[in-house]
């Protein structure tokens, strides 16, 4: 058993966001995007034979004998790899906890996401087709990886902590990315007119990734409460999550927040996923810096972030969590309606600085009312699960 409130152990677990944050800037939405333009775009120019490419032509790749634009494929492989993480998560959340492995399914997925990262080193000397599997591993790694990471919470602290935990946990993946993506911004500067210095910045995201990631490795324990192995652990981990469901059909205000979840939360991925391929194509950067005046625009995002997370909270405190998360969701539409007549770098950078403002917020109010629900993130399925709801 472990000392709940320990703050050896608080310190670990929450650098596991300084360690794992960097994917999610530096290959998510930042550095990675514009490499991927930049290198299908060479790659259907020298097929065409075109020295630019005329106005309104999309970019197309072929994979695995199917022609579609390069933007398409990158939202269609992280959407598969959504979906497996869906799977996977309900499959091995089960099994985690009925033989006490969280630890060892954290640092699988970590292990796989960071490896994955280093992959991407050879993006452009392999075929479209195991480049984006270097995309889609990453992505599983990354997203699975959090599952078995956020179960840790209830384990190592008492619930009047988790809010205070998970704001050091946001900060310290904020900090961290954006230390890492300034390093970045400094390796890319450097690169030549080819780009082949950028690719390093992949291999950077997965050592920061594993290196970081022992400190956490080293102080949370693998089998908190000390279960023995039993036999038809898959079996029973899916009769639980059968109860959990059972028991969720009859939380109604959950169940009328976590429909309007999955829609506002899909658009809000969406537009952090695809915000720099959009910035790329459809913004006349002109002279205005290009590749790293997209890259600062991120960096901007990530500053406002953590920003817009306490400004957010602020007035949660003051008009209520759900009035503040349906102004956020407000602004998002906002956004994504504005974003239809950007075209220029000014314009884009307003539109970022708004994204940032708002992005912190939405995830953090989006937590704090799972946490108000009393809702105890024992696994995946914990996102859904109950104890006993007050409602």
């Amino acid at each position: 058993m472990i000392k709940k409130g320990d703050k050896k152990l608080i310190r670990g677990w929450v650098f596991y966001d300084w360690a794992n944050s960097v994917y999610n800037l530096v290959i998510s939405s930042a550095v990675f995007p514009i490499f991927y333009d930049n290198i299908t775009t060479n790659r259907y120019l020298a097929k065409q034979g075109w020295d630019s490419l005329p106005e309104g032509q999309d970019v197309m790749v072929s994979f695995f004998g199917w022609e579609t634009s390069n933007s398409s494929l990158m939202a269609y492989v992280l959407s598969a790899s959504f979906l497996i993480v869906s799977i996977l998560s309900l499959m091995l959340s089960g099994v985690a906890d009925f033989s006490g492995n969280k630890k060892r399914f954290l640092q699988f997925f970590a292990y796989l996401g960071s490896l994955a990262c280093i992959t991407l080193y050879f993006f452009n000397d392999v075929p479209i087709e195991v480049g984006m599997l270097s995309v889609f591993l990453a992505s599983i790694g990354f997203w699975n990886s959090l599952v078995f990471y956020n179960a840790y919470l209830p384990e190592i602290a008492e619930p009047d902590q988790h809010d205070k935990i998970s704001a050091r946990g946001f900060s310290m993946g904020y900090f961290g990315s954006m230390i890492a993506l300034i390093i970045c911004l400094v390796i890319i500067m450097f690169t030549g007119e080819d780009g082949s210095n950028t690719k390093w910045s992949f291999v950077l995201v997965g050592l920061w990734w594993v290196g970081f990631s022992q400190i956490t490795y080293r102080v949370l324990p693998n089998n908190v409460y000390d279960k023995k192995p039993q036999k038809g652990i898959l079996l029973k981990g899916f009769k639980e999550l059968r109860v959990v469901f059972g028991q969720f059909r009859h939380t109604y205000r959950l169940k009328r927040f976590l429909r309007s979840f999955f829609f506002y939360n899909t658009g809000v991925q969406t537009v952090m996923l695809m915000a720099v391929i959009f910035a790329k194509k459809e913004v006349d950067w002109g002279d205005a810096g290009g590749d790293t005046g997209l890259i600062i625009a991120i960096l901007l995002i990530q500053i406002l972030g953590a920003v817009g997370a306490f400004l957010m909270s602020r007035l949660s405190g003051i008009i209520g969590n759900i009035k503040t998360l349906g102004i956020s969701v407000f602004i998002w539409i906002g956004v994504c309606l504005a974003a239809y007549v950007v075209t220029t770098p000014n314009q884009f950078y307003i539109l970022a600085a708004t994204v940032g403002l708002v992005m912190g917020g939405v995830q953090a109010l989006s937590l704090n009312f799972f946490r108000r629900q009393k809702i105890m993130r024992v696994s995946f399925r914990s996102m859904m699960q109950l104890k006993r709801l007050e409602l």
